[in-house]
């Protein structure tokens, strides 16, 4: 599968890359006819809307395949989705997945990495420094859409994940400007409830960034809880999302100042 069809790379000035590497909703034509899970079940699982966010910064990589068919956020050797441990339970294939489509999978993951590190360098080649907001979503009503929310103490409304860092201390001026100017923000009539490290601390791809770029390159991670969307029917408020992509929009040009 060519590069294109699993994920795009837009190329922009400035030291600010923003990525969405879960909110793909595409399978390669092999794996649907193995697929047990219905459309809903897969975009449930996946970040919807997060490529309306990170379409604020002009250099941007974003999926375009599901996680479902290779997680660009884990280790290489848990990327594909095989039982259903690896993935909240669901029951994935309707049969054990054959080699040649884990082989098929992990090359896209290769390739991810392969293209994340030409971009990383080519804009190293122009500045010194560089920060990736690297933006999810995550579900808070897994006991169901009628259920209570799960508690709003373990579950901030937006997690800032900085765990992956060798040395905090480094970026601590990045850090401190995207969680200032997401507290200040206001969405949906508020201020949102923001917080460092509880529910997430960062995946693979920024432990990927900070142990190869450990000077040179802050990832921030940046998950939002669904409360701008539905997360059991997938419908998403758009008032409140473009209110969201306007805050990416306007840190990254903060970041620029840096």
């Amino acid at each position: 599968m060519p590069r294109e069809e699993i994920f795009s790379i837009i190329e922009g000035k400035g030291a600010v890359i923003a990525t969405a590497i879960h909110t793909g909703h595409g399978m390669r034509a092999s794996l649907q006819g193995r697929s047990k899970l219905t459309s809903m079940q897969q975009l449930r699982e996946e970040d919807p809307f997060t490529d309306i966010f990170a379409s604020a910064v002009s250099s941007r990589i974003i999926a375009t395949q599901s996680r479902f068919q290779i997680d660009f956020n884990r280790p290489r050797e848990r990327a594909v989705y095989r039982v259903p441990e690896d993935a909240w339970g669901l029951e994935l294939w309707k049969a054990p997945l054959p080699s040649e489509e884990v082989d098929c999978s992990l090359q896209e993951y290769d390739a991810f990495y392969a293209a994340l590190k030409e971009m990383l360098d080519q804009k190293l080649k122009t500045h010194k420094q560089i920060v990736v907001l690297d933006i999810h979503s995550y579900n808070h009503r897994r006991r169901g859409e009628r259920e209570p929310f799960d508690d709003p103490m373990q579950n901030p409304e937006i997690n800032i994940g900085t765990g992956t860092m060798s040395d905090r201390g480094k970026w601590q001026e990045s850090i401190a400007l995207v969680t200032d100017r997401l507290k200040d923000a206001v969405v949906m009539g508020r201020h949102l409830d923001v917080r460092e490290n509880i529910k997430f601390q960062g995946g693979e791809m920024a432990q990927w960034i900070h142990t190869h770029y450990p000077k040179t390159v802050c990832c921030i991670s940046l998950e939002f809880k669904k409360f701008f969307m539905n997360e059991w029917n997938g419908k998403g408020e758009m008032t409140a999302i473009n209110e969201i992509k306007e805050v990416i929009g306007e840190i990254a040009d903060f970041l620029e100042t840096i």
